[in-house]
């Protein structure tokens, strides 16, 4: 009972004294052009930072509410996450990155790599979801934001890989991080089935409400970081034209899987993401429509099949447990959207050395190797670390419940 708030009550007040000492703005500028130029920059990137604040403080928050009996706990712990994620990541940038003279010297930009470190936490928590303690949870999240910023800086800078929309950086690294958890933690157990697990027509449908948001604001998290003009419009396009195609897709495919011809809320609130999340490494890069609209049913069909024959092998055989399918959703479209950005830098131009995008094909698997690798090992670490009995992880029979969690009016009378 007392961990939890003496955890998150050290946690903020070392970063109070950390912001106190070394955390700063930029002074005002004294010539107009800078202040014009630094005006224009925010003007342009807030309205995108706030699309994505929407997309994981509500859109993702509603899409974890499929479990009926742990809505509160999950839209609580994703807000929670996203708070403690985003700080601890500002202060690891700042130290490592951006620490000159003694100062961090925080802006806009800085504040969005740390949201998007955030991101990778909240997409590999969908493994362990209402398995675990919101202080394992917090341990997961510490131990994930540092391997996430020293693979994104491998991966982006010493190996050069293009992928404007993180779809290696962030959907392949936290969909193996949250698998390698998950197998350290339950190990050689396979949970069987919890009687509060089984989704609801009442869940499903807020959890359908989550992926709608998420389906709207996704072309502002592809396009954030794309050189404005030319570049930041095809990405704006060609994420719009890969959903448009993966919810359409998800549809037909998810109909024709099921015997009556029914339709499974499952595979449309994560299928008809699965577009946004392959196009994200291809989306700035100069390709026709139908390549968009083709990747993106590709991957609502790698989506689909991987909840209907997929996550029950690994089940089986490998004794994974994955609460959310997040290696349907991050991991399987992740990985096609690396694939077609290794095809597009060979077909990219006509005009240029064929050496040139050889090489960067090779990149980009490479980025792809180094995800995976670096995430798997990571993750199987920060999930031994969890099992410790000091971070209370619940009993079996008090998973997937919010009473475990929070105080109900009900209750107290």
């Amino acid at each position: 009972r007392c961990l939890l708030p003496l955890f998150l009550g050290l946690f903020q007040g070392a970063l109070l004294l950390f912001f106190a000492l070394f955390v700063t703005y930029d002074g005002p500028s004294a010539q107009v052009e800078d202040a014009n130029l630094v005006a224009n920059q925010v003007y342009s990137t807030f309205p995108f930072f706030q699309d994505i604040q929407v997309m994981l403080v509500v859109g993702l928050g509603l899409l974890l509410t499929f479990l009926p009996r742990y809505g509160l706990s999950a839209l609580t712990h994703n807000f929670l996450l996203l708070n403690f994620s985003m700080q601890w990541a500002l202060v690891l940038q700042g130290l490592i990155h951006h620490f000159q003279h003694g100062q961090v010297h925080l802006d806009l930009h800085k504040l969005l790599v740390s949201e998007f470190a955030a991101v990778t936490v909240l997409i590999s928590v969908g493994a362990i979801l209402g398995r675990t303690s919101p202080c394992q949870l917090l341990v997961m999240a510490a131990c994930e934001v540092p391997v996430y910023l020293a693979s994104e800086w491998v991966i982006v800078n010493c190996l050069g890989v293009l992928d404007v929309g993180g779809t290696i950086t962030i959907h392949v690294f936290s969909c193996y991080f949250g698998l390698g958890v998950s197998k350290a933690l339950f190990w050689a157990r396979q949970k069987p089935l919890h009687p509060k697990e089984t989704p609801t027509p009442r869940s499903d449908l807020m959890s359908l409400v989550g992926m709608l948001i998420l389906w709207v604001f996704w072309p502002s998290f592809v396009a954030v970081l794309c050189q404005p003009g030319d570049a930041q419009h095809r990405a704006i396009l060609n994420t719009l034209l890969a959903m448009s195609a993966s919810a359409i897709t998800t549809v037909v495919a998810s109909s024709l899987l099921e015997r009556d011809g029914k339709l499974s809320p499952g595979h449309l609130q994560n299928g008809s993401l699965a577009g946004g999340v392959a196009i994200g490494a291809v989306a700035d890069m100069a390709m026709p429509p139908a390549a968009a609209l083709a990747l993106g049913s590709l991957s609502a069909v790698a989506c689909v099949l991987g909840f209907r024959c997929l996550t029950p092998l690994l089940g089986r055989k490998l004794r994974l447990q994955d609460q959310c399918g997040i290696h349907n959703l991050h991991g399987l479209p992740g990985i096609l959207g690396a694939a077609a950005s290794a095809v597009a830098t060979l077909v990219a131009s006509k005009e240029a050395s064929g050496s040139r995008f050889s090489q960067q094909a090779l990149c980009q698997a490479a980025g792809l190797a180094v995800a995976i690798g670096a995430s798997l090992v990571a993750g199987l670490l920060a999930g031994a670390a969890l099992r410790l009995p000091c971070l209370a992880q619940p009993p079996e029979r008090l998973c997937f419940d919010d009473s475990l969690h929070f105080k109900f009016q009900a209750q107290v009378e």
